[in-house]
């Protein structure tokens, strides 16, 4: 074991009896369960996604290092927290779980050389390279689909059904026919928007039905332009958020609010965000 490898292990190590502790003495994590646990998980990731996307955003600026680190911590914490509370309802260990990920790990890459929970070396390059998805359906998946979380946010719940369905075959064969589904989803939305009382009144609005085929089709087709869909509807936000308060900021040195601004004015404003950010 290398000198980093002992630092990494003692760490973790440290964290392991920092949690033990808090388990005992701690009156608000001595009472949490992993049910408990769960909302603030949720919370945990979506700061570490604030943070990678921050990170991005300032390629180089290692000041944007020190958040992300943190945010891998807390995340780290709650992982090793649920395993802990699962150990003391005696479900499982700490060790089963990472044994349990090393092990899948191992059976997803035969073609390289990994070692098994004796420390054995199996597997190597005389292997072939296995298809990811026919491997998850030999470990007992009924479907492609089966590994995508229900609770998961629309927009990523479909950026992760496609890749899966285009893990085993189901796609364009290129970016011009993806976009061109693309055309003909936004022409069936004009269609509908054009004729909205031709559906059933129990049933989705026709106009929600197809507004949802466009937007899938846009996730589809941002698969070929290398982009990640969830990703960039982020950003897009973000940039409203920069540009909105741009404009209550020039509100409040008017002495004014922002309701209070004519639609010319807010319009103004906007564009002035707007060229602050290209300079």
């Amino acid at each position: 074991m290398n000198s980093n490898e002992q630092s990494t292990l003692n760490a973790f190590l440290r964290l392991s009896r920092v949690l033990d502790i808090l388990r005992q003495q701690c009156p608000w994590d001595s009472v949490q369960t992993i049910s408990s646990l769960r909302y603030l998980t949720i919370e945990e990731v979506y700061e570490l996604s604030d943070a990678i996307l921050q990170l991005e955003q300032h390629e180089g600026d290692h000041q944007y290092d020190n958040p992300l680190m943190k945010e891998l911590g807390d995340l780290f914490m709650h992982l090793l927290f649920y395993a802990k509370i699962a150990n003391d309802e005696h479900r499982f260990t700490p060790a089963d779980v990472l044994h349990s990920i090393c092990d899948k790990l191992l059976s997803r890459h035969p073609h390289i050389a990994l070692p098994d929970r004796e420390g054995v070396m199996q597997g190597g390059p005389q292997n072939p390279v296995p298809e990811w998805e026919k491997v998850k359906m030999k470990e007992g998946r009924k479907s492609v689909l089966e590994g995508v979380p229900n609770s998961l946010p629309s927009l990523v719940k479909a950026q992760r059904m496609q890749e899966k369905a285009m893990g085993v075959g189901f796609k364009f064969p290129d970016s011009e026919s993806a976009f061109r589904k693309v055309e003909e989803e936004y022409e069936e939305l004009r269609e509908a928007v054009a004729n909205p009382g031709n559906q059933q009144q129990e049933t989705p609005s026709h106009v929600t039905e197809e507004f949802g085929d466009l937007l899938f089709a846009l996730i589809v087709w941002s698969h070929f332009l290398g982009v990640n869909a969830d990703e960039a509807l982020s950003l897009a936000n973000q940039k409203f958020q920069r540009r909105f308060s741009h404009i209550e900021e020039a509100a409040k040195q008017k002495g004014t609010t922002i309701d209070k601004l004519s639609i010319e004015e807010m319009r103004h404003y906007w564009k002035e965000a707007k060229q602050q950010e290209l300079t």
